[in-house]
């Protein structure tokens, strides 16, 4: 089992980054930066590769329609070379409130985008002149499309790193969890339960993987959860107060009623009436009940906190599960207590 973390930094980028190195040497094996409507998470990845050596860096993700596929195998490519082989490309979907509200750009056809974004990457990888045609993307951009006819199939000029960059998808839904199984190196769930993994994940892994590209490795399941590992009765039920706000505003308050893909998965992990009082109490202003409403046993479910032996156990679940790397969030309230739930959950994870 490897051991992620999403790299948080609201306290400040380069301050977090130097903290970065004691997670390194605490066993670190992948670190995750986020984009959202936030500072770029390009130009930060490409600071974090010039001050690490051997933990691997990932996006986290990149959403596939504010930046062009090339656009994205050239970044990819960027950053695995500066890193010396050590970038992973992940991408997703996000979601209307980001792809519309803030970068104005339709969100539509997520799974055909995908898709054809994925293949344009690998091409590019390759130094294949970037010829293609399909639904959404047509390169070079004729004039039957809106071109000028002047484009020409053009292949990059450096030479990668490697010839394909791993790929992770950030992906809910069964027909884009199937698309993860067959295409992807790696795919990235939020908010996975590992007893509700199999009704809510099973059927589509399974149908994207009797279809996976022969070539690709066994697919790497990238699991989001929180850690803090404590016997004091009073931080875990700090640390599970966090978990339990997290997921509230998640299953109630993103996305409207009716499209809210964190409420739809709360409800195939079986929550369904959980999930629709959360979600009421949310979008009518009532949060604090809203956060209540959240079930002790989602948030235990889905999360790391407890005393070493607790831990343990819950890892074995995970693994159980199919759960190949715990990209877990740190919720200790010191810097040196967070990089020693990292280290010991390196241990338990062995």
């Amino acid at each position: 089992m490897r051991i992620g973390m999403p790299m948080a930094y609201s306290g400040g980028f380069a301050e977090t980054a130097d903290e970065l190195v004691d997670y390194e040497k605490a066993g670190l094996d992948i670190v995750f930066v986020p984009e959202a409507y936030s500072f770029d998470s390009v130009s930060q990845l490409g600071y974090l590769a010039a001050r690490t050596h051997n933990v691997r860096i990932a996006s986290g993700i990149l959403n596939i329609y504010s930046r062009t596929p090339s656009l994205l195998a050239m970044t990819a490519a960027g950053l695995d070379y500066v890193s010396g082989g050590r970038f992973t490309l992940g991408i997703g979907a996000s979601g209307p409130q980001v792809v519309e509200g803030f970068h104005g750009i339709p969100f539509d056809a997520p799974l055909a985008r995908t898709r054809e974004v994925v293949e344009i990457c690998r091409k590019v990888w390759r130094r294949e002149p970037v010829v293609h045609n399909g639904p959404r993307y047509h390169l070079p951009l004729g004039w039957e499309h809106g071109g000028s006819g002047a484009g020409k199939a053009l292949k990059l000029i450096n030479h990668p790193v490697r010839e394909r960059v791993p790929m992770l998808l950030a992906a809910l839904g069964p027909k884009n969890v199937a698309l993860a199984a067959e295409l992807f190196e790696g795919w990235e769930p939020i908010f996975y339960h590992p007893e509700g993994a199999q009704a809510a994940f099973g059927d589509a892994l399974a149908a994207g993987t009797a279809r996976r590209v022969p070539d690709l490795p066994p697919l790497d399941i990238v699991v989001d959860t929180h850690v803090a590992i404590t016997a004091n009765s009073d931080e875990r039920a700090v640390a599970e107060q966090q978990v339990r706000e997290h997921l509230a505003l998640y299953v109630g308050g993103m996305g409207t009623k009716g499209r809210n893909f964190y409420n739809d998965l709360a409800c195939r992990y079986g929550f369904e009436e959980a999930a629709a009082e959360v979600q009421r109490l949310f979008l009518d202003g009532r949060k604090t009940e809203a956060i209540a409403a959240v079930p002790d046993e989602l948030v235990r479910g889905v999360s790391l906190i407890g005393p070493p032996g607790w831990v343990r156990e819950r890892v074995a679940a995970f693994a159980e599960s199919g759960a190949t790397t715990l990209n877990a969030k740190p919720l200790a309230t010191t810097h040196e207590r967070r990089v020693r739930d990292v280290a010991a959950l390196k241990e338990l994870s062995a």
